[in-house]
C-alpha cells in the first residue's frame, strides 16, 4: 500500500502573500536561513511527482536557466492547449482522477508547486494532506495572497515548527486526512 501525500510546500511573506501582484518573488532572495537551503533539499528528496499550474511554470522558467525539476515527473495543469515541452507532462485532466492516480504511482510524496488558486482547489476537493509553509521575515504590504478570498474553511492541525535562519517553517497536516 502507498502511502504517498501531497504536499504543499510554500513560502509566504510574513503579511499572507506569496508574490508581488506581477508575480514576481524577488523577495524571497536574500533571506537568511543560517547556512544551506533552508530544509528544502530534504523536503526535495521526499518528493516522487510535482503538480503545478501554468502560470507557475511559466514563473519558473523566468526564474531558472534550466528546468529545476527535470529528475522527476512534473505535471502542469492547464485548461488551454501547451506546446509540448521537455521534462513537461501537460494536462487538463480533473485534478479529482489526476491527484489520486499521481498518489498511487508516484514514488514519493505528490508536491503541489504553486500558487493560492490552485491549492484552493485542492482544499475544496479534499486532495491536500499537508501544508510546509515558511515564514519569511518580510511584510509585502500587497501581492498575491497564501490563499484566495473564498477558500473553502478547513482545520490544520500543527505537526512542526523549526526556525531555520530568520524564517519559521510550520508543518500542518489537513484535518481528516
Amino acid at each position: 500500500m502507498n502511502n504517498n501525500k501531497v504536499v504543499l510546500y510554500i513560502a509566504t511573506s510574513l503579511d499572507g502573500y506569496i508574490a508581488r501582484l506581477d508575480g514576481s518573488v524577488d523577495w524571497l532572495n536574500n533571506v537568511e536561513v543560517g547556512g544551506g537551503d533552508g530544509g528544502y533539499s530534504e523536503f526535495y528528496n521526499t518528493v516522487g511527482t510535482i503538480v503545478m499550474g501554468r502560470l507557475t511554470y511559466e514563473e519558473v522558467l523566468i526564474l531558472a536557466d534550466e528546468f529545476p525539476y527535470a529528475d522527476k515527473p512534473c505535471f502542469v495543469l492547464s485548461r488551454s492547449k501547451q506546446v509540448s515541452a521537455p521534462h513537461i507532462s501537460f494536462t487538463d485532466e480533473s485534478i479529482n482522477t489526476l491527484i489520486p492516480t499521481l498518489k498511487s504511482t508516484s514514488e514519493g510524496d505528490v508536491w503541489l508547486l504553486g500558487g493560492g488558486q490552485l491549492a484552493s482547489a485542492f482544499l475544496q476537493e479534499g486532495l491536500l494532506d499537508e501544508l510546509h509553509v515558511a515564514i519569511i521575515p518580510k511584510i509585502l504590504g500587497d501581492g498575491i495572497p497564501l490563499f484566495p478570498t473564498g477558500v473553502v474553511p478547513t482545520n490544520l492541525q500543527l505537526m512542526n515548527v523549526n526556525k531555520i535562519g530568520q524564517m519559521v517553517s510550520l508543518l500542518y497536516k489537513v484535518s481528516g486526512h
